[in-house]
């Protein structure tokens, strides 16, 4: 019944509706803030509070132009992507002339969690997204929204043993991806 209403909610707010929005918003914030905290938990020297990461994704998010959210799980995969810019651009800003990077912890729900530097990290999605665009969204939803393998199936129109599969590929190439970082440049 919740994802009903929020169906609704996103459906007003695509046609205009500001108090939809901001409904929107507020049902979703305890969610938003768990992804938000979980993003930042592990990331040291970061001014950045759970509520900042919060407000820069959704001013971001109310910028964009032209979007269709179908439902919950489509705006959480979305915010998680939008709170991943934030804190890359945030990574990026602070960083020294000779790239010193703080790694950060990413928190999924996925045992064996390694420590990487998030630009290296948003380095190496931006290589997966030119070699299979899909598996990067996946592995999006899953480091950075900390969604479930359901959750992501729904959202990509897969069946959770596909991307449960998908996520096997995701992560072993992201293993060597960050273990064989191509320098930028």
């Amino acid at each position: 019944m919740g994802d009903v209403n929020t169906a609704v909610l996103l459906t007003r707010w695509h046609q205009g509706e500001g108090t939809a929005r901001d409904r929107l918003i507020e049902r979703l914030y305890p969610e938003l803030s768990q992804i938000a905290a979980a993003r930042l938990r592990g990331e040291r020297n970061s001014s950045l509070s759970t509520g900042d990461l919060i407000n820069d994704a959704v001013v971001r998010l109310m910028r964009a132009q032209e979007m269709d959210i179908a439902d919950r799980a489509h705006f959480i995969a979305l915010a998680s992507r939008l709170m991943r810019n934030v804190l890359v651009d945030h990574a990026r800003s602070k960083q020294s002339a000779k790239r010193h990077h703080a790694k950060v912890e990413l928190c999924t729900r996925v045992e064996g969690d390694q420590r990487f530097d998030l630009i290296s990290l948003d380095s190496a999605l931006l290589r997966l997204r030119a070699i299979d665009p899909l598996l990067m969204e996946l592995v999006e939803m899953r480091y950075f929204g900390g969604m479930t393998t359901e959750d992501i199936g729904v959202v990509l129109s897969m069946s959770e043993a596909t991307v449960k599969r998908r996520w096997q590929v995701a992560r072993a190439w992201l293993t060597d991806a960050l273990a064989n970082p191509i320098e930028d440049a």
